[in-house]
């Protein structure tokens, strides 16, 4: 999967041109597409962190394999974080009319395998439906490539040695929400977050998601469970890397499913 070092072009679809791009093609049919959210992430954390954390997973994933990587869709479906300043909410209609609009205008261009690396848990219903809109759309298209289109789903904080290492490093103030892995991440890739870094006290316990005003009064400071100041610099280097490992590997093995 090294195409693209062998055309000394970058591993960043933003960064080619669209020649540089139709060659690319001639050679690998793949692509990734990271997508986050723009969201809350307690009292410390970056509203940035879902999208900042994809970005970061799907690059390394690129530097290792060749394969392109889209530019990251940084808002996805957060709409029980709209109690918080900050937060910007696609409605799930909205996010699947997105995805699914990005992902034919990839099949136009002949790209047939697009591996989607997801750091936000809202997004998964809403991206899986995308994926069956999108497939619906293509059937009827007159396009030679759609019949070989595939798209897989993967979100990074549920890769296996991702979460074991969590829980090895925080246990249960692991959390569900603004985690001190994913916290982790980002203090590895902005060292200026450190800044914000305190000890905080204990968080509301982790349990049901519904509207923003009942999120915002069951989680008053917008954590669920977890800890965030656990994290350090050198867990997030760790994890990333991790990530990257396993989803390096399952990119491999979705290349060359029929």
């Amino acid at each position: 999967m090294k195409e693209l070092s062998h055309l000394e072009i970058p591993a960043r679809l933003d960064l080619c041109s669209w020649p540089e791009v139709e060659k690319y093609l001639e050679h690998c049919k793949g692509i990734i597409l990271p997508i986050g959210s723009t969201e809350q992430h307690g009292p410390t954390g970056a509203i940035g962190t879902d999208a900042f954390t994809a970005q970061a997973v799907a690059l390394e994933v690129g530097k290792r394999s060749g394969v392109l990587v889209a530019p990251a869709q940084a808002y996805g479906m957060a709409e029980h974080h709209l109690g918080f300043p900050g937060t910007m909410s696609l409605r799930p209609n909205t996010l699947l009319n997105l995805i699914h609009d990005l992902l034919v205008s990839l099949a136009r261009h002949g790209f047939e395998r697009v591996f989607l690396i997801n750091g936000h848990g809202g997004n998964i219903a809403t991206v899986k439906a995308a994926f069956a809109e999108t497939y619906k759309t293509l059937s009827n298209s007159d396009l030679l490539t759609c019949e070989n289109f595939r798209c897989k789903l993967k979100n990074w904080f549920m890769v296996s040695d991702v979460f074991k290492k969590a829980q090895e490093l925080y246990g249960d103030r692991e959390g569900q929400h603004a985690t001190p892995s994913e916290i982790a991440i980002t203090l590895h890739l902005e060292p200026s977050l450190q800044l914000k870094q305190v000890p905080l006290p204990d968080p509301s316990p982790s349990g049901p998601i519904y509207g923003p005003k009942d999120f915002r009064e069951r989680y008053p400071d917008g954590r669920m469970g977890s800890d965030p100041y656990l994290a350090k610099s050198v867990h997030g280097k760790l994890l990333l890397d991790k990530a990257a490992n396993a989803l390096t590997q399952d990119l491999s093995n979705f290349l060359k499913e029929s």
